[in-house]
């Protein structure tokens, strides 16, 4: 049975999942009403888990080191009372060879080597391997639902992953470049970091350990 998870757990994860955001997109993240999500963000301020700053017109939270330990205590609570971490773990080792070929799409969007520079820049004059990229973006795609499904069905936190990275890849299949890899939209790149980053948080890893 999928568990449904406070919104005090939440809102401090998606503090971390989406690393430095402002309030209306913390509070959209997980679908919970700003009034409620400015609350917990004022709460956990006072316990010296999340911090407020701003810098170049741009202002938002993010999670401190004590943020960061008791974000991870919680989930693993919840783990546990969901009977889950075996499942989790599991979808995570399918997760890695995936995570491989999608950093490298990623990089072949973004470099094109040639004769002289195996670090060109990629000018996106070269619609075949472009098209490379967008087919091997689709492989990723297609064994990420099943994943997605996996992880929806232990706790509900873990839907729309799947959904998200099939949008961006239908922008980026009609013509728009950006929703590949660029950070400052909902794109392939930025919705597989914030699943890497929701499994490792999930797990109580790093991004370079093994399960």
């Amino acid at each position: 049975m999928t568990r449904d998870s406070t919104p005090g757990l939440l809102v401090l994860h998606a503090v971390r999942v989406t690393g430095f955001a402002d309030t209306p997109v913390i509070a959209r993240r997980y679908g919970l009403d700003a009034v409620t999500t400015e609350q917990v963000l004022r709460d956990a301020e006072a316990r010296g888990w999340v911090e407020h700053t701003a810098f170049a017109g741009t202002e938002g939270w993010s999670l401190t080191e004590p943020g960061r330990t008791e974000n991870e205590r919680q989930l693993a609570a919840e783990l546990t009372r969901a009977g889950a971490a075996d499942e989790v773990r599991d979808v995570y080792r399918t997760f890695l060879p995936l995570n491989a070929l999608l950093l490298q799409a990623c990089t072949d969007w973004q470099l094109r080597p040639t004769a002289g520079d195996r670090l060109a820049v990629n000018d996106h004059s070269d619609p075949t391997w472009d098209a490379g990229v967008l087919h091997e973006l689709a492989c990723v795609e297609r064994a990420l639902t099943p994943l997605a499904d996996r992880l929806g069905r232990v706790l509900t936190r873990f839907r729309g992953y799947d959904t998200r990275f099939t949008a961006a890849l239908a922008r980026a299949r009609a013509g728009d470049g950006a929703w590949v890899d660029q950070t400052g939209l909902d794109s392939c790149h930025r919705v597989w970091f914030e699943l890497h980053e929701d499994l490792i948080a999930t797990l109580g890893l790093d991004r370079h350990a093994q399960p």
